[in-house]
């Protein structure tokens, strides 16, 4: 059982965008800053970072936002969520009284955020020869959802097969065979390994597509662990600001608060899923005074609401983080930014994604508890999570039409990863993501 014995609480790595101080430092990565070296000696500070952007043809990307109505009924209010660069409506008032940055962010919504974000970045270069990297702003995550339920696997495959068509024809692939080219698919890598499973029916194949099996996709959960060529950056939260002092008035406030429940959870019962411990830390829950839960079941909405969720996080000192439908939770984050400790049942929650963003020693940033622990009813968690101080840290992506100046967002961090993978030497790109 890891526990955060060696750290106080607060102890705040800020970097809005998902990075802390440090970790940023740690993963500016050996590639990058020999080209940063090299490019301050040439005068040009974006030699070998230039990123070049694929002019995908609209059915790719924009054709997909303007069809949203019509995946009403496998996403309800994906028009909603998709506006304003993908960061769904504003919110204010209630817990988010003054504060400026909020919005009904859907957890899925990173295919159209990284987007406007790429399109932010500094190095940009429309001569693709100078590119270090190239971007392709095909939403795979959108598309999934589009065909989700309904479809037989042809069409759920025809996006990604017309998109490798298409690829597959540029002089930059042929260039490296794709080496270099990096996708946002804003779901869990599974959502895109259909074939991985026997008698599977779903999702997509994108990934196993054998054209693009030199390609770096970044999801919100990986599937290969960071062995294969999905890599993990964290889920949207709903924080998303546009200057350094959005960033520093609510570290200011989180610091300040008041911590009333020692700790909490949001969240729904996985019956039908024996692995799940869900209910187990439920009962737990309930049975504490010291412990609120918002429901999640069948006809509740309490924990669709961004405020009711921030209320209770921003007032909670352990946010308890177990498996839903995957191992990894968007909860996890919205809890980091409420500075609100995430408790992990399993190392794939958390420890075996987020390479690029989180730091290598978990206790400084949350508390583990074996999962099997907690089903065999031999632990009780409050009991364990009182044996030890409590550190936070934060985690945000910043709003992709605006540039923060001093700190770096996950979009920062992410891309000094896809630079220094992509400048190593094909034998070595597979298992960079841990080195």
């Amino acid at each position: 059982m890891s526990k955060s014995g060696g750290v106080s609480r607060p102890c705040f790595f800020l970097v809005a965008g998902a990075a802390l101080w440090r970790a940023r430092r740690a993963f500016t990565g050996r590639a990058a800053s020999l080209v940063a070296a090299d490019g301050n000696r040439s005068g040009d500070p974006c030699r070998g970072r230039y990123v070049y952007i694929h002019d995908l043809p609209p059915r790719f990307n924009a054709d997909i936002l303007r069809g949203c109505a019509a995946a009403s009924d496998r996403w309800a209010g994906m028009c909603e969520d998709v506006g304003n660069a993908g960061l769904g409506r504003p919110l204010s008032g209630g817990a988010l009284t003054g504060e400026t940055g909020w919005y009904a962010t859907n957890q899925f919504a990173l295919d159209a955020i990284i987007h406007a974000r790429v399109r932010q970045y500094g190095c940009l270069t429309n001569d693709s020869s100078a590119a270090a990297a190239v971007f392709v702003p095909f939403y795979a995550g959108f598309e999934f959802a589009r065909h989700v339920w309904g479809y037989d696997n042809a069409a759920r495959d025809a996006a990604a097969r017309d998109l490798v068509r298409w690829l597959v024809q540029r002089p930059e692939w042929r260039r490296a065979g794709g080496r270099d080219h990096f996708l946002v698919a804003g779901r869990t890598g599974w959502d895109f390994r259909r074939d991985a499973y026997p008698n599977a029916t779903w999702g997509t194949n994108l990934f196993l597509l054998p054209a693009v099996k030199n390609m770096t996709f970044l999801v919100v959960e990986t599937a290969t662990m960071g062995w294969g060529n999905d890599l993990a950056v964290p889920y949207p939260t709903y924080f998303h600001p546009r200057t350094d002092s959005d960033v520093l008035n609510w570290q200011h406030r989180i610091r300040n608060a008041d911590r009333w429940w020692f700790m909490s959870f949001v969240g729904a019962a996985r019956p039908g899923d024996p692995c799940s411990i869900r209910s187990q830390v439920m009962d737990q829950c309930r049975a504490s005074p010291a412990c609120r839960q918002l429901g999640c079941a069948s006809g509740t909405a309490q924990c669709h609401y961004p405020g009711d969720i921030m209320v209770l996080f921003q007032s909670s000192t352990f946010c308890l983080q177990p498996p839903g439908d995957s191992a990894s939770r968007r909860s996890t984050f919205d809890a980091m930014v409420a500075g609100c400790i995430p408790v992990f049942f399993q190392p794939r929650s958390a420890y075996l994604q987020y390479r690029w963003h989180l730091p290598k020693d978990h206790a400084t940033y949350s508390v583990f508890i074996p999962a099997e622990s907690v089903r065999s009813g031999n632990v009780s968690v409050e009991a364990e999570l009182r044996k030890i101080p409590a550190p936070a840290i934060e985690l945000v992506y910043a709003d992709p039409r605006y540039k923060l100046e001093t700190v770096k967002d996950a979009f920062d961090v992410a891309m000094n990863g896809i630079l220094e993978r992509v400048a190593e030497p094909a034998e070595r790109q597979i298992g960079s993501y841990w080195r």
